[in-house]
């Protein structure tokens, strides 16, 4: 079980600092805040100052390309939320709902599957998540 909390962990600190680092972050902000205060009297006002902090220093950090300092905000917020896991077990499915709304799969080894049918198709074919610059085909 500590195991899958890690990696739960690990997989919410990465998203987290990736949401921080661009436009998504408006949209997770009350989600992840909401995460942190849980049943907390007080610590969603908390939660909201710690990561307006963390957020300003991956901006900077990602605006200077510091994979070092990055990979420090993420570590710091891999022990938070790993300690999250532990204390409050409903924070599990919380965490969970909150990176598959965001688009990331906190499962590991997810497996995709296309089929391809209707007829005689012609030409290339292109399965990417995100695709950056031109594409040239011949």
């Amino acid at each position: 079980m500590d195991a899958e909390l890690t990696a739960l962990a690990v997989s919410g600190a990465t998203t987290l600092v990736q949401l921080m680092a661009g436009d998504a972050w408006a949209m997770a902000r009350d989600r992840v805040r909401a995460l942190f205060g849980r049943d907390r009297p007080g610590q969603t006002q908390t939660a909201d100052a710690e990561l307006e902090e963390a957020r300003a220093a991956v901006v900077v950090a990602a605006n200077s390309d510091d994979r070092a300092a990055l990979a420090e905000i993420e570590s710091r917020w891999r022990a938070r939320l790993l300690l999250l896991l532990r204390e409050d077990p409903a924070a599990e499915a919380e965490l969970r709902a909150l990176l598959a709304t965001v688009g990331h799969s906190s499962e590991q080894g997810t497996t995709v599957h296309n089929t391809v049918s209707g007829g005689d198709i012609r030409g290339p074919v292109i399965q990417a998540g995100t695709i950056e610059g031109d594409l040239h085909f011949g």
